[in-house]
């Protein structure tokens, strides 16, 4: 399965997948200190289980404590989820997106900033071409 093929992660799947995006390989026990209080080691164990059956997980099963890690990084999972939300929510316009964001909350003067370098990134990018 290729990373493009990777299933939408649930949002339970979302919050196990930014634990390890930010922690790195990590087991059951160490994902489950960073989940929400109140969040059992069986519950944690079972959905990182079918991450993996699914592919969003990979299983490195060569010690007793198995070590979890991303199967894609976490820009790949926001670009292939935003892909998803344009075409299905926006119909396939990234213009109506980025508006319906902008308009929706306030952006700060370093995400215009950031928003106004990658505009201009592409422009070059395209007037090379």
């Amino acid at each position: 399965m290729s990373k493009s093929d990777l299933p939408r992660p649930t949002d339970s799947e979302l919050s196990i997948l930014r634990v390890l995006w930010r922690r790195g390989p990590s087991t059951v026990r160490e994902v489950l200190e960073e989940m929400a209080p109140g969040t059992g080691y069986t519950t944690v164990l079972k959905f990182l289980q079918i991450m993996a059956e699914k592919g969003l997980v990979r299983r490195d099963e060569s010690r007793r404590t198995h070590v979890y890690r991303p199967a894609a990084s976490r820009e790949e999972t926001q670009r292939k989820l935003t892909g998803d939300l344009i075409k299905r929510a926006f119909n396939g316009s990234a213009k109506s997106l980025v508006l319906q964001a902008l308009s929706g909350t306030k952006a700060s003067a370093e995400d215009l900033a950031e928003i106004r370098r990658l505009l201009d990134e592409i422009e070059t990018k395209k007037a090379k071409r």
